[in-house]
């Protein structure tokens, strides 16, 4: 039986996080999901589709590297549902502090109980991203700064032209 992961998140942008996250789910699965979780109530500055194609474009070598199929998603309702859907019996998540390991753990609390048989994985960001976060980086790319140390080349370029044409 495939051994098949679920990786979900707002990936609003994609992160070097990410990247390294989806390097390490890539040797754990057979089949790697990363699903973008929506949300009708939230703006995100990239849309679905422009995240999609950068999860696709930036982590499909990843995943081939790592000897895993990958499928990129999207989801609006819970995520143990979208796991269900998916066939996932793993649910990757990434660690970069003690805050995280408190939230994470709450959520896998609720995750098994609603989904026995999913299990809740634990990654932890290696050093180099640990304090990378999706929100910073919109953040800090907002304001003109130079995004290039915490996103792939391709993000970076993206994030330019987003705020270039809010101007």
């Amino acid at each position: 039986m495939p051994r098949v992961a679920l990786f979900p998140g707002s990936f609003d942008p994609v992160t070097n996080g990410h990247v390294d996250l989806v390097r390490q789910s890539a040797r754990l699965a057979d089949r790697l999901v990363l699903a973008i979780g929506t949300h009708p109530g939230k703006a995100p500055l990239f849309t679905t589709e422009e995240r999609l194609a950068m999860l696709e474009a930036i982590c499909a070598p990843l995943a081939e590297a790592g000897g895993c199929e990958l499928r990129c998603i999207t989801f609006a309702d819970l995520v143990v549902a979208a796991a269900r859907r998916e066939g996932a019996t793993l649910l990757i998540r990434g660690l970069r502090g003690a805050a995280d390991f408190d939230y994470e753990m709450e959520m896998a609390g609720m995750n098994g109980t609603l989904a026995p048989d999913l299990q809740t994985v634990f990654l932890p960001a290696s050093p180099a991203v640990r304090p990378i976060s999706a929100t910073l980086v919109r953040q800090i790319a907002s304001m003109g700064g130079d995004v290039a140390p915490f996103v792939p080349p391709a993000v970076a370029v993206r994030l330019k032209a987003k705020f270039a044409s809010a101007k």
